[in-house]
């Protein structure tokens, strides 16, 4: 019965625990690396980020968004956290991808970002991160 049980809630368990999902919104971490030359102009961009920016990344369902920075051992990284509340993350990611003006501003960012080994393979720029805890 134990395994009768086991198997039937499986897939239930895997997709809860690969997509991180706790309720309405679904939870991102990424990191990737930045060129130290290119640091206080990555913070200028961030500190006024583009109206349109702003707008595609809320239509397209993204919600408290953040980026940090961090150094270590002499080289830089950035963190980005956000939560997802729609139903189709790949659509929604390609309609920002679609774009133009948050494609002009991934061509000001790119210059500044160097993507960790696993992103890079892939042809990406941010590496996807584990959730390890949450608290509400």
């Amino acid at each position: 019965m134990t395994k009768k049980l086991l198997i039937l809630f499986m897939p239930a368990l895997l997709l809860a625990a690969c997509g991180q999902q706790r309720g309405p919104a679904v939870r991102y971490g990424m990191a990737t690396g930045i060129r130290p030359e290119k640091i206080a102009y990555y913070k200028e961009l961030h500190a006024a980020v583009w109206p349109g920016v702003r707008k595609t990344i809320r239509e397209c369902n993204i919600r408290n968004y953040s980026i940090y920075l961090k150094e270590i051992e002499g080289k830089h990284y950035l963190f980005s956290y956000f939560e997802y509340t729609g139903s189709d993350f790949e659509a929604d990611m390609k309609k920002m991808a679609a774009d133009t003006v948050t494609q002009r501003w991934w061509k000001e960012t790119a210059p500044a970002q160097i993507p960790l080994p696993d992103a890079a393979a892939a042809g990406q720029t941010w590496s996807g991160m584990e959730e390890l805890m949450h608290l509400e």
